[in-house]
């Protein structure tokens, strides 16, 4: 499976995005045992990376799209963000100490923590930045 949805950079389109994802999925595993547990973690890391290009990526041009892809094989679930923004060095990341407070810079231990492969292209196609997010499905029963 593969879809594709083109929506505002408007955080007021969460909800909608949550559900595109969510009910997307729910298709194809809302029969796995752990269908609970992966839904959860796939619709933390697409809230994390929408709401990151709208307040940074976009947060100059809210009227640039995002564009979100969604695909299913049998063996993982993967998400595509893609924005037309400055992009981010993710080489420069460092991951907050534990015991300072700090209001940001989270966002990219979250993602690195729910899913098991988290990939970021500046400049991938067209001058957009994608931001690939992979995990794995159970291996305890055939997809439907």
């Amino acid at each position: 499976m593969r879809t594709e949805l083109k929506i505002p950079s408007d955080l007021k389109f969460l909800s909608v995005v949550e559900s595109w994802l969510l009910e997307s999925l729910a298709a194809e595993l809302k029969d796995l045992e752990t269908w609970p547990q992966l839904s959860t973690r796939l619709r933390l890391a697409l809230v994390e990376a929408y709401s990151n290009v709208v307040r940074h990526a976009h947060k100059d041009n809210p009227e640039m799209p995002v564009i979100l892809r969604l695909t299913l094989d049998q063996r993982c679930v993967t998400l595509e963000i893609w924005d037309s923004g400055q992009g981010y060095d993710t080489a420069t990341y460092l991951a907050p100490a534990p015991e300072t407070f700090q209001e940001g810079g989270y966002g990219w231990l979250i993602l690195n923590r729910l899913m098991d492969k988290v990939q970021y292209q500046l400049r991938a196609k067209d001058g957009q930045n994608c931001l690939m997010l992979e995990t794995e499905l159970p291996i305890f029963q055939e997809m439907p």
